[in-house]
């Protein structure tokens, strides 16, 4: 459940980064699950979970790598690198999901560490209300 919970949150957190950068950050497609013009909404939001579900494994995997590998960076910065780590993992999504017809588009660096923060901002507030892992 804990992980269903988080997922929506990441959705929420994706769709309010979309709304807020623009163009600059884009979930892009859709699947064709359910046709007709009434389901473009559920098919895109279909791609807003696959997405999720692709940032999450990636935060699940490479993640604590990368973070083991900077951790010195992290204490340096006080903690501000791992805004950095986070916008390299929203830039593999995108890079992962390039070569599908659905995925994260993402303008430049500076804008996927914008996303980040956002993103980051947003999961906390989320998991904190629905209180996931406690």
């Amino acid at each position: 459940m804990n992980f269903f919970k988080t997922l929506c949150v990441t959705v929420l957190a994706f769709w309010l980064t979309t709304l807020m950068l623009g163009n600059h950050f884009e979930v892009v497609g859709e699947f064709r699950v359910v046709t007709g013009p009434d389901f473009q909404f559920v098919n895109h939001l279909l791609v807003f979970f696959a997405v999720a579900v692709i940032f999450a494994v990636i935060n699940a995997i490479v993640k604590p790598i990368a973070t083991f590998l900077a951790f010195p960076l992290i204490i340096l910065t006080l903690g501000l690198f791992t805004l950095v780590i986070n916008a390299a993992m929203i830039l593999l999504t995108g890079w992962i999901t390039q070569s599908t017809h659905w995925g994260i588009v993402v303008d430049g660096f500076w804008w996927a560490v914008l996303a980040a923060l956002i993103i980051s901002i947003v999961t906390g507030v989320g998991k904190s209300i629905l209180r996931v892992g406690k």
